[in-house]
């Protein structure tokens, strides 16, 4: 898992191919301006999800995890507190891993949490189990999907 501001992305560009593209979106396109829903920015590669949701509590969060894609969770507007724990030791899952929508959810509960501001993001990696999504306010965030095993081609 990474947490830092929109300013250091640059930092964690050659972490993958995609990312570099994420950071590009995220510096020239007006999420702000743009619908909730789904936007596939490279095919099932890369996906945009923008969201505008109200927060749950940390009791109604659920950690997830997904095998096939990275999650880089940006906070466009509110304060988004995660919860994190390694995935080698969540033990308690809700149901077996969703191929169809890449998730699994667990019950056991998140090892930390971080208060993750506008203008910053986290990263989860499939080994991260997360749960987001916890303010007391409405949380506008975008989610960038990006598959683990990816094309080259932007």
């Amino acid at each position: 898992m990474i947490f830092s501001a929109l300013s250091q992305a640059d930092r964690y560009a050659t972490l993958h191919p995609h990312f570099p593209r994420v950071f590009e979106e995220i510096r020239h396109t007006d999420f702000f301006a743009m619908a909730p829903g789904r936007y596939h920015l490279i095919g099932d590669d890369l996906i945009a999800i923008v969201e505008l949701v109200p927060g749950k509590t940390r009791e109604v969060a659920r950690l997830e995890a997904h095998r096939r894609y990275i999650d880089i969770q940006w906070v466009l507007e509110g304060v988004d507190e995660m919860g994190w724990k390694p995935l080698a030791d969540c033990f308690n899952p809700v149901s077996e891993h969703s191929i169809e929508k890449d998730i699994r959810f667990f019950h056991d509960a998140p090892a930390s949490w971080i208060a993750v501001p506008s203008d910053h993001f986290c990263v989860f990696f499939p080994e991260d189990a997360h749960a987001p999504l916890v303010s007391t306010g409405m949380v506008r965030k975008v989610i960038f999907k990006i598959a683990v095993d990816c094309s080259i081609t932007s």
